[in-house]
């Protein structure tokens, strides 16, 4: 048999591989953590363990440096990374982008935690700025109503109850009856951190360095960027503006 032939037949089972990002679409690529619920619990604190969270921007920081992304969210085990419409990383090719960022994610929350994890990808479409907006927010509400959960869940369990037991008492229970209970527990939800209860970002910004010719000892200003990360975001109309404000100031990493 032909090796040419052979190779051209078996190209045309990958059906996937000709699969591209919209032309001018904006685009997420999100990872959620694979069976992190188990994970965590034998690893980490319950509900929010700082260190958890710092390894979640670590790897975060790392997928939207080298996905050329200009705008990272993370919340709980997962992670959205934001993708102009102009962005032509592997010819946008959408099974690389997808297995790329599951593969990044794993691969550096592995090495900074010393133990293996494993995270999963998707993608997202938008057709202009204001389905970003959107997306975001959801994004960020889905982190407090899980962060709500969370603390109500554990609180119990610390308790005693068992997960089927907890899981019963918060089944169908309005946002008013799960405050009410933390409260009566000497927890206030609103003054826990605010990285807890509504995620932390990681974008680009621009600083001055100052360097000094060698030759004549003459010193230059020259502008950078670099990763910043904010873990006290606002919320609804204001995270609105946040992004807005993001999206206005930064630029795809040259290459």
């Amino acid at each position: 048999m032909d090796a040419d032939e052979l190779a051209g037949r078996m190209r045309q089972g990958e059906w996937f591989h000709s699969l591209r990002l919209l032309p001018g679409a904006w685009a997420v690529l999100r990872v959620d953590g694979r069976g992190f619920s188990r994970f965590t619990q034998e690893r980490f604190e319950k509900p929010f363990d700082p260190l958890f969270h710092r390894l979640m921007v670590r790897t975060a920081s790392t997928l939207l440096e080298e996905l050329q992304g200009v705008y990272a969210y993370t919340q709980s085990d997962e992670i959205s990374v934001l993708l102009r419409p102009d962005a032509s990383l592997f010819d946008r090719e959408v099974e690389k982008l997808v297995s790329l960022s599951a593969g990044l994610a794993s691969a550096t929350f592995t090495h900074a935690a010393g133990v293996p994890a494993v995270f999963d990808g998707r993608v997202w479409l938008g057709a202009d700025e204001r389905a970003v907006l959107d997306y975001f927010t959801w994004r960020q509400a889905d982190g407090s109503r899980c962060s709500l959960q969370g603390w109500c869940y554990w609180t119990l369990r610390k308790e005693g109850l068992s997960a089927a037991q907890a899981t019963r008492e918060l089944d169908g229970k309005p946002v008013a009856f799960k405050n009410e209970l933390l409260f009566q527990r000497g927890i206030n939800f609103n003054e826990l951190p605010l990285w807890q209860r509504r995620g932390s970002a990681i974008f680009w910004e621009r600083y001055v360095k100052e360097g000094v010719d060698p030759r004549d000892g003459s010193r230059h200003q020259t502008t950078r960027r670099r990763l910043g990360v904010d873990s006290e975001l606002p919320m609804k109309e204001a995270y609105e503006r946040y992004l807005r404000a993001v999206l206005a100031r930064s630029t795809p990493e040259p290459r």
